[in-house]
């Protein structure tokens, strides 16, 4: 059995690290050479998405920081929370740092014999996909914008969230830091989410306006909303535009695609990854059935995800699409 996964990041290294423990040879196809371009950014992960992975050999939870509780407030009650998600005592969630658990997976995937990087011509590669001229038993595709994803899965739903998200890590004073806040503001939400006694992340989504936001205005803006850090510095301000989609169909012949190419959604409940790795333990349980039945991985693979998978993620981006609106 060989597999092709086409893109970088997050969900096609665990993906990847998952599939060669089937003893399944994995080829990944990245036309761009990862780049860690989010060292700032910083990842939410549930307790169970924690477990899976840690069962599937891929321990990150000694690098996470646990969150035992999630306070909410909006701008009208900035002293009494509105929602109140803990406290917990086997905590909530984890926060990791983007690079951390880009380094912990590259670093399994050197340890794995059976998967390996190609380097092929982009363009004969991509036709020789589109045209199924290939030795690959199923195709895996993450990226939404490559000539796969723009000549056969053009049918999106796409939502434009007006918005801009600014990330940032606030150094502070140390602290006790297992409680993440999340504010609902008249500009847009922001979370304050900790990554350790003394360093916190944040993330602001805010509503375009008729001018530019500048840095130092984000910075401000931050101090203002801040309710318990004392700061000693920020990092640099990273800012990207926050745009939704949902693909129509999620696989063509033996071709999925999957990760942030099925489903894309605002960051406000830090969602976005564990959507994928339940994804990601669903097609894994598809695949182990029929492996253990004696069954070639094939297109059936790929309805049967789409069947399991497509209404609850239409149904789960939408809630989210209401909690902003």
């Amino acid at each position: 059995m060989n597999i092709c996964l086409i893109g970088s990041g997050i969900p096609c290294l665990i993906l990847a690290n998952i599939l060669s423990n089937k003893n399944i040879k994995i080829s990944i196809f990245d036309e761009y050479k990862y780049k860690n371009n989010f060292n700032i950014r910083t990842l939410g992960i549930t307790r169970d998405n924690i477990d899976f992975l840690r069962s599937e050999k891929i321990n990150i939870k000694k690098n996470a920081w646990p969150i035992n509780n999630i306070k909410i407030f909006n701008d009208s009650s900035n002293k009494k929370e509105i929602l109140n998600f803990g406290p917990v005592e086997d905590n909530l969630f984890f926060i990791i740092k983007y690079p951390q658990i880009i380094y912990l997976l590259e670093k399994n995937i050197r340890k794995k014999k059976l998967i390996k990087f190609i380097k092929k011509n982009k363009k004969t590669f991509y036709n020789s996909i589109i045209n199924n001229k290939n030795e690959f038993d199923l195709i895996i595709n993450f990226n939404e914008n490559n000539k796969i994803s723009k000549e056969i899965f053009f049918r999106r739903h796409y939502k434009n969230y007006n918005s801009s998200a600014y990330t940032t890590l606030i150094n502070h004073k140390n602290c006790d830091n297992k409680i993440a806040y999340q504010i609902f503001t008249k500009l847009g939400p922001i979370a304050f989410l900790p990554c350790s006694n003394k360093e916190t992340s944040v993330v602001f989504s805010i509503f375009k306006q008729k001018k530019n936001i500048l840095e130092n205005e984000v910075l401000e803006l931050i101090k203002k909303y801040n309710k318990k850090y004392s700061i000693k510095s920020f990092s640099k301000v990273e800012k990207f535009d926050l745009k939704g989609s949902l693909l129509k169909n999620y696989y063509y012949k033996n071709i999925l695609c999957f990760g942030d190419n099925i489903h894309k959604i605002h960051p406000l409940a830090g969602q976005g990854l564990n959507m994928t790795i339940r994804d990601i333990k669903v097609l894994s349980e598809l695949i182990d059935k029929k492996i253990d039945l004696g069954l070639p991985l094939d297109q059936s693979v790929l309805k049967e995800f789409e069947n399991k998978t497509k209404h609850y993620n239409y149904l789960f981006a939408n809630s989210i699409n209401f909690i902003n609106e």
